[in-house]
């Protein structure tokens, strides 16, 4: 039997939710600015820390989010591009940031639930996204996530 959780441990676990959610944010941008201006990871990165206040952000999340899709992009596109219903090149730059992030998270993080990868994309979305986008990503990234989440799925966690 496991024991209840502590008032540090709580603390902990806010910490690492709100320090990951600010290191997607800002990984939606970074990849934008990669796909819009072909800059490498490496400088984004770099400017993203010089203009940006990190305080509080996962940092290490930050950075495998910027520099681990685009070193994979083309293998992520392939996981969801089968259930878009426009062609990849006609997707907006921010749709196709947050889809990729959703998609790495769904198949490289399995410590981080299904339902929070959906989660995160639908309120990414909705803040940098086009208006109503919020639903394709998330119907895009639940197809995706019955893929490579489906015993996760299919145990209701």
């Amino acid at each position: 039997m496991s024991e209840a959780p502590t008032q540090d441990n709580l603390e902990a676990r806010r910490a690492l939710v709100a320090g990951r959610h600010k290191a997607r944010h800002y990984a939606v941008q970074a990849l934008y600015q990669w796909a819009v201006s072909g800059n490498s990871p490496g400088d984004i990165e770099r400017q993203f820390r010089e203009d940006f206040e990190f305080r509080g952000t996962d940092l290490e999340y930050f950075q495998a989010l910027v520099h681990g899709i685009p070193a994979c992009a083309s293998d992520l596109d392939d996981l969801f591009v089968p259930f878009l219903d426009i062609e990849l090149e006609k997707l907006g730059p921010v749709e196709r940031a947050v889809l990729r992030i959703g998609t790495w998270e769904l198949r490289e993080r399995l410590d981080v639930p299904w339902r929070v990868v959906l989660d995160e994309a639908v309120t990414l979305t909705r803040k940098f996204g086009a208006t109503d986008s919020h639903r394709f990503v998330n119907a895009v990234l639940d197809r995706v996530a019955r893929e490579l989440r489906a015993l996760e799925i299919r145990g209701g966690r």
